[in-house]
């Protein structure tokens, strides 16, 4: 385990086959669970880290999916992890662009179902915004996925194939032979995708134990971070089994206001989530905690709740990152004016916080923040709604 991995004992299971051919894939597998996976195949005791650390760095530092092509490995041995394994990611099934350069991908996973990933570059870096679930179960009223029900969690694999496919359609991966490129494309990887990744958290976990693993796509572990609406109870073990940054959709300055804009809150309630980041492990102005902030015309964008805000967060190490609303077909909410926004982060601002504006990116494709719902679950309402207007 890698110097940026927390060390942190759990069960390891039996890694889980495809339906197609009964082969193990190896993507998304923690390397306890690869040294699992390569010993049962038949790879004795002795070798077993070493080949972990071949077949590692073949998958995630040169992004090869074809075991014939891992040259430093024997021909049998390779043929072995052919006749075992595979390398499988999900599948691109649309790509969209962005005016602005943003990039959509509507991605299938097994089963047939569908997630968003958008990649966001900027001068100084690149953000990829991956999904834990498909669907979400929160109900926040002011966001389009909320409107999607819940149809089960993401594997850790399909969480980790999500950062691959980008890296394949910005041509990221390294090539031997080829001088290696300065900075990166992926600089930065969020969880603020469909779902809510604490719902989901041994998959989140183990997928980001190989995002940040030194030795293959070594993102380090402030170059992620994961979105909660305010799962409490996990947020101390985000902390100490991932240790990436947090960001908390807060939204809200009122208890009775955030009831109807996250639900959750009436499970965990303003105090007792505060309460959770106040001891957050690790806390420091160096990992600051980021509150986002969706700016709501006339619901939670008065200079009281700026107050009140300023109020609820003291003492604890923070930037709020005010988001105007991105609007959708049918959404109930309209965005604040430039006027209510710029006044709420100067008062923001002037209480010692940090208060960027966050510029919307991709709304021309629907990819903005707030905005994913994978197609497939807007065609089939689409398609129902058709079939009932026929009868």
């Amino acid at each position: 385990m890698t110097a940026t991995t927390p060390i942190t004992q759990h069960v390891l299971t039996i890694p889980r086959k495809l339906v197609e051919g009964g082969k193990t894939n190896l993507v998304g597998l923690t390397r306890a669970q690869m040294g699992q996976a390569l010993a049962a195949a038949g790879t004795a005791e002795k070798q077993v880290k070493m080949r972990v650390g071949q077949v590692w760095q073949w998958i995630y530092y040169w992004g090869i999916r074809e075991f014939d092509q891992m040259t430093n490995l024997a021909k049998d041995y390779r043929a072995l992890l052919a006749e075992n394994f595979t390398v499988e990611l999900p599948q691109v099934v649309t790509r969209q662009v962005s005016e602005d350069g943003t990039r959509k991908y509507l991605v299938r996973i097994a089963g047939g179902h569908e997630v968003e990933v958008v990649y966001i570059p900027e001068t100084d870096r690149g953000t990829l915004c991956i999904s834990s679930q498909v669907g979400c179960t929160l109900t926040c009223s002011f966001c389009h996925t909320g409107t999607q029900k819940l149809v089960r969690n993401l594997t850790a694999g399909e969480i980790v194939g999500q950062v691959m496919l980008a890296r394949d359609d910005l041509g990221e991966w390294p090539v031997k032979g080829q001088p290696k490129p300065d900075g990166r494309l992926i600089s930065n990887v969020v969880l603020m995708g469909m779902g809510e990744p604490l719902y989901n958290f041994d998959n989140v976990r183990d997928a980001m134990r190989v995002v940040m693993d030194d030795e293959g796509i070594a993102l380090g572990r402030r170059r992620i971070t994961l979105s909660t609406s305010g799962v409490e109870p996990e947020i101390a073990r985000a902390a100490t089994e991932i240790g990436c940054l947090l960001a908390v959709s807060f939204h809200a300055t009122t208890d009775e206001i955030r009831d109807r804009l996250v639900p959750i809150n009436k499970k965990w309630n303003i105090a007792a989530l505060l309460e959770a980041l106040r001891s957050y492990p690790g806390l420091s102005n160096s990992e600051r905690i980021t509150f986002e902030y969706v700016m709501l015309d006339h619901v939670n964008d008065s200079p009281e709740d700026a107050r009140r805000l300023v109020e609820l967060i003291k003492g604890i190490p923070a930037k709020i990152n005010l988001i105007p609303f991105n609007e959708w077909p049918g959404a109930p909410y309209k965005r604040s004016s430039g006027n209510r926004i710029h006044a709420f982060a100067d008062i923001i601002h002037n209480a010692g916080y940090a208060s960027p504006i966050r510029t919307p990116r991709g709304e021309d494709i629907m990819a903005a923040c707030g905005q994913l719902k994978s197609a497939s679950e807007k065609q089939r309402k689409s398609a129902g709604k058709a079939a009932a207007a026929a009868e």
